[in-house]
């Protein structure tokens, strides 16, 4: 089963974005900032990450560029989904080594078919 880090400081919507992957067939890890996100990677090292931008601290784009930057989780594909959807915006995300970029709100559907594909997975047919 495939593991995926998400890190959202909104804790509704690490709840919500847990429940639709978890429904989706993967194993997931929550943290709720980038400080958290990185004890956790301490310990695990995911197959996918997914980030939020906007969070207190460290930012999503910023946590993008640390990651890129350490050993374990330089290739580990990382999805930001940020309620910034414009171009800048997704432009910082890319620069930083973001793989790609969604914006807020995400349908289940969207989401866990963009996952499978960045992870090279068979789509789910559903009906």
């Amino acid at each position: 089963m495939k593991r995926i880090l998400v890190v959202d400081d909104e804790i509704g919507a690490l709840t919500l974005i847990g429940i639709m992957l978890e429904r989706g067939g993967f194993e997931v890890l929550k943290a709720k900032d980038a400080e958290q996100a990185l004890v956790v990677l301490d310990h695990d090292t995911p197959d996918l990450i997914i980030l939020d931008v906007m969070m207190p601290g460290m930012d999503g784009i910023e946590l993008c560029r640390v990651l890129r930057q350490r050993q374990e989780t330089t290739q580990t594909p990382i999805l930001i989904l940020s309620a910034r959807g414009d171009a800048k915006s997704v432009m910082s995300g890319m620069d930083a080594g973001a793989s790609d970029y969604l914006p807020k709100p995400i349908l289940h559907h969207d989401l866990v078919a963009k996952v499978r594909r960045m992870l090279d997975l068979d789509p789910v047919t559903e009906d």
